[in-house]
């Protein structure tokens, strides 16, 4: 006999346990109100098991190396490569062995009930849950349901693919070992960043993109992390398309791409990781039955509006949310984090009645930052550290917009490394003499990022961004040398 379901009725109901469904939870029950966690997989989600933390975890031994490798008396001093063993037994310990015991119990302590199963959505604030441990649930949520369940990768159009075993992210983070070949498939952040940190494990990699390598930054910024990558070993292959893969008699992959010349040559592999991009994991939560259309490629996606609230839901007031990934604005996990604060302060008022309409801009309860300044790094060796508009953007967004760009040549960068290869660049409102967007590449970028950030975000005007001294000599004094290229 099937058991019956327990009823469960919380104020907020989310589904995703990562980080934005642990961050929208913490918030509704800091505000007041009861959350609870629906989550299938380990708790604290992708970043903490397979993206963020293991993807930098496998990098930053080979940078730390390379980082030595470029100093003199230092260099002197390093004998031999990374000890991949060493590096992987570093990354265990990062993902905590993939055990979630530590996330449960943060979540126990902020008050929030966790219920693991799969969800979805039958009605307006109801949710149906079958639990792992075979029990089902019926969930009712007073105020809120949020849906914080990630994004799921991109599976490229490619003959073969479905019958051979290739590697994700997932399977690529989490590799119990270094292949002696590995070919990538994507020149996106995801496949550029593990192409180096396997190459420097040992792998002979070849990277094959159909576009140019990291083709939402400035050609500049990808110029010098392509030639970080070569420098490293790893075969380049941009503007090329794969249209098939086969496995070998002796299991190694064969691809077949082009060859730059309107013809087709192989790559062979012991390993192909497919990072082609991701949408948001929307498929399977009810959101057909309530009404929400598939594209023309069968995904779903949602629209949002400044506090995560989902447009077009059914039912009568402000119940359905989406936060991060699964929102589909801006795929980073700070980024997801930052609307879930935004989206569980805002339900909370909203439970309060301190809430009515749309927030005003830059408040606590508004992702305002989502169109303004959304910063990203690149952690290959260089980095590419950026925030805001690009020119483009710019341009497109109405602005009467300029750039100052230069390499990042100062006495700081020459202690920093030997042959310090940088390049820096500024995207200026001319109309109001403000930071629209700025970009950092080179190596340990990543740490001037949050300054252009702040610049951005309040709008400071250049000519008070001139007495924010640069310490000598650092990295930084490329801020002194932008503005003075600005005019300052």
């Amino acid at each position: 006999m099937t058991p019956e379901p327990l009823n469960r009725e919380y104020d907020v109901v989310v589904i995703g346990a990562g980080a934005a469904g642990e961050n929208v939870a913490d918030r509704v029950v800091r505000g007041g109100l009861t959350a609870v966690l629906v989550e299938a997989e380990l708790v604290g989600g992708e970043c903490s098991y397979w993206a963020c933390m293991p993807s930098k975890a496998l990098l930053r031994p080979g940078t730390a190396l390379h980082s030595a490798q470029t100093m003199p008396g230092a260099k002197e001093a390093v004998t031999g490569t990374l000890h991949a063993a060493a590096v992987l037994a570093n990354r265990d310990r990062f993902t905590s062995n993939w055990e979630d015991g530590s996330q449960v119990q943060w979540v126990e302590d902020a008050g929030i009930d966790l219920i693991r199963g799969h969800a979805w959505l039958t009605a307006p604030k109801s949710v149906e849950v079958a639990g792992t441990d075979g029990t089902s649930h019926l969930l009712t949520a007073r105020h809120a349901v949020v849906l914080a369940t990630g994004s799921m990768p991109n599976t490229p159009p490619i003959k073969g693919l479905d019958d051979v075993e290739v590697w994700g992210t997932r399977e690529a983070t989490s590799a119990k070992e270094v292949p002696e070949r590995l070919a990538v498939l994507g020149g996106g952040v995801a496949g550029t960043e593990l192409a180096q940190a396997f190459a420097r494990m040992g792998s002979a990699v070849t990277l094959v993109a159909r576009g140019r390598l990291l083709g939402s930054f400035p050609e500049e910024a990808a110029e010098l992390v392509a030639a970080g990558l070569r420098a490293d070993g790893v075969d380049i292959r941009t503007g090329t398309a794969t249209h098939s893969i086969t496995m070998d008699d002796d299991g190694a992959l064969s691809l077949e791409v082009d060859d730059g010349s309107g013809g087709r040559t192989t790559v062979v592999a012991d390993k192909v990781l497919v990072s082609t991009g991701r949408h948001p994991a929307l498929q399977g939560l009810g959101l057909e039955k309530l009404g929400f259309a598939p594209d023309h490629q069968g995904n779903l996606t949602l629209s949002t509006d400044t506090t995560g609230l989902v447009e077009g839901a059914p039912g009568e007031g402000s119940w359905l949310y989406a936060v991060g990934d699964a929102a589909g604005k801006h795929l980073f996990t700070h980024q997801g984090k930052y609307e879930a604060r935004a989206t569980g302060d805002a339900i909370a008022a909203r439970a309060k009645g301190e809430l009515d309409g749309t927030p005003a801009a830059w408040s606590r309860y508004a992702q305002t930052a989502n169109d303004h300044a959304v910063p990203n790094v690149v952690f290959t060796d260089p980095e590419i550290a950026a925030v805001g508009r690009n020119l483009k953007q710019a341009q497109d967004d109405g602005f009467k917009a300029s750039t100052v760009e230069l390499p990042i040549e100062v006495a700081g960068s020459s202690l920093h490394a030997e042959n310090y290869h940088g390049w820096a660049q500024l995207v200026i409102d001319e109309d109001r003499k403000v930071l629209l967007g700025a970009t950092f590449t080179g190596p340990d970028v990543a740490e001037l990022l949050h300054a252009a950030t702040i610049a951005v975000v309040g709008e400071v005007p250049l000519d008070r961004l001139w007495h924010a001294v640069p310490s000598y000599p650092t990295i930084s004094e490329v801020w002194l040398r932008l503005l003075e290229k600005c005019g300052l």
